[in-house]
């Protein structure tokens, strides 16, 4: 009896971990804050330390996820999961009332190739340093 309550235990803090990491590798996306290869960029760098990230946008910025997300596509580098969209309430204090933003979160995983590619491009641009030292 000791054991199941033990195996509990342990369930209970993988689930912490894997909530934590959801929380970690969590990306909202600004269409004006930061260029878009920043997301690009920040996108691989989840990916190689989390496996998986979750680009989050409203309204406007909803294009700029898209795009961040085509690109890893096209690339070979990521393969969509999940897409979930939903239109949230927001105060517009403003106008003194409640305004619906369209809301949308894609998860992305590392595609089979991601390792290599990524290797590929490291190994490119290490060539590039050497050359023009």
């Amino acid at each position: 009896m000791a054991q199941l309550s033990n195996g509990g235990a342990e369930s209970q803090q993988q689930q912490q971990e894997l909530a934590d990491n959801a929380r970690k590798n969590k990306i909202q996306v600004s269409n004006t804050k930061k260029p878009l290869f920043f997301y690009v960029n920040l996108s691989k760098r989840f990916m190689q330390q989390y496996g998986e990230v979750e680009l989050s946008a409203l309204g406007m910025a909803i294009s700029t996820v898209v795009t961040v997300v085509e690109i890893l596509k096209n690339n070979g580098l990521a393969v969509v999961k999940k897409i979930y969209t939903s239109t949230i309430d927001i105060g517009d204090e403003m106008r003194g009332r409640t305004v619906q933003k369209p809301k949308m979160e894609i998860t992305m995983k590392k595609s089979d190739k991601f390792d290599e590619i990524m290797a590929a491009a490291a190994n490119e641009e290490n060539e590039v340093d050497h050359y023009e030292n």
